[in-house]
This record gives C-alpha cells, structure tokens and sequence, in this order.
C-alpha cells in the first residue's frame, strides 16, 4: 500500500505533546481492530509507520484509515504490513465541507442511499454515520452487489 498522506491538522485527538504518540495510536486502532495482528506503531514527525498481519486488505486499508485520521499525523507508511491482495476497486476519498455520506454516495454510486454502504465500509473508521469532518479520508469500494 506505501505511502499515504493525510490532513495534519484535522482528525481525532488522541495526544499531546507529553504523549506517547505510537501507544496512542496503537491503543486506538486496537479497541476497534479491524483484523491486524501483531500490529506495531511507530511514529515520528508526523509518520506514522505500521507493521503486522491483516486478515484481508479491507482490514489493512483500515488500519491506514485509522491510524491517519489523527491529528498530528500527516503520512501513514504500511509497507510492513503483510495482507492479502485486494479483490474489488477502492478509491479514497477526502471528506470536504458540507459533505455528508449520502452525498458522498450518490456522487460514487448514483444513490444516495448507499450511505450504508460507505458507512459499513468504514465502519472502524466512522463511528456514526452522521458524523463526518473535513480532512477525514475513507474508503470507497467498488459496488458489487
């Protein structure tokens, strides 16, 4: 997966300056793992740096999602995590001002009801589909059903 950039200054808060940043991040993608085992969290100048085994490259990709919507953290590296190959087409995509994930739906799927969808998608990463931010990144995956 390599490389992957994000909005520094949005996201969830999960420390300070005082902080251990690498456990808190750690701490956070494992109280909702999406399928990551022996994971590890490194994190410097704003990279963050995952290592482990995804069960699928859905959980992979979600790891990255999570680890990347923190404030403070502009880059996620994944690399050292090992996963299966990905089955279906996934884009990504940066929430802007006055989106909402039916919107977001009907501008990929043509039906704004397919929120559901984004939101099952992303479900580590969204924990309320009414509640989405600007800079926030998630997953769109190609509809196949």
């Amino acid at each position: 997966m390599g490389l992957f950039d994000f909005a520094t200054e949005f996201g969830k808060k999960l420390f300070g300056k005082d902080d251990d940043a690498a456990e808190k991040v750690q701490q956070s993608i494992e109280e909702d793992n999406p399928g990551v085992s022996d994971l590890s969290v490194r994190f410097q100048d704003g990279v963050i740096t995952l290592s482990g085994k995804a069960e699928s490259a859905e959980a992979m990709e979600k790891t990255v999602l999570m680890a990347g919507n923190v404030q403070g953290v502009h880059t996620v590296e994944a690399d050292a995590i090992a996963a299966p190959q990905q089955a279906v087409r996934i884009e990504y995509y940066t929430v802007v001002k006055g989106d909402t994930l039916s919107g977001i739906a009907k501008r990929f799927y043509g039906n704004p009801q397919d929120y559901l969808f984004i939101f099952e998608a992303n479900r580590e990463v969204i924990k309320d589909p009414d509640l989405i931010y600007p800079g926030q990144k998630i997953r769109i995956p190609e509809k196949t059903r």
